[in-house]
């Protein structure tokens, strides 16, 4: 069975955005457009959803001078305020080996989801 198309998974990822944004309105925005964005907060970009976007992977290195790392974190982390150079490739190792992989239980193997039922 093939998972949920390209259009369910956007419009799941909008709603979805969209309600963090209502439960942590300090925390959280779904606003794309960056002259209406709140600042301090993180953007939940649905948009990233949409046909023929790309996204760094998770733990993947940015080229950047200080080769940072996308990193999960942890909403604690979040709520305290991390920024993009708080993760790379000197420290995440470390991390790993202290916290785990918070990605990990996203990989195990579940049955696909039917968003229908949440839209």
């Amino acid at each position: 069975m093939r998972g949920p198309d390209q259009k369910q998974v956007w419009a799941f990822a909008k709603k979805f955005s969209k309600e963090l944004e209502q439960r942590y309105p300090k925390v959280v925005t779904a606003e794309y457009r960056v002259a209406k964005r709140p600042k301090g907060r993180v953007l939940v970009d649905y948009n990233q959803n949409a046909w023929n976007r790309t996204l760094a992977s998770v733990y993947s290195v940015r080229p950047k001078p200080q080769a940072t790392v996308s990193a999960p974190v942890t909403w604690k982390e979040v709520e305290r305020g991390v920024e993009i150079e708080n993760f790379t490739m000197r420290n995440v190792p470390r991390r790993l080996k202290k916290i785990g992989d918070l990605w990990e239980p996203l990989l195990r193997e579940k049955p696909r989801i039917r968003l229908e039922a949440f839209l």
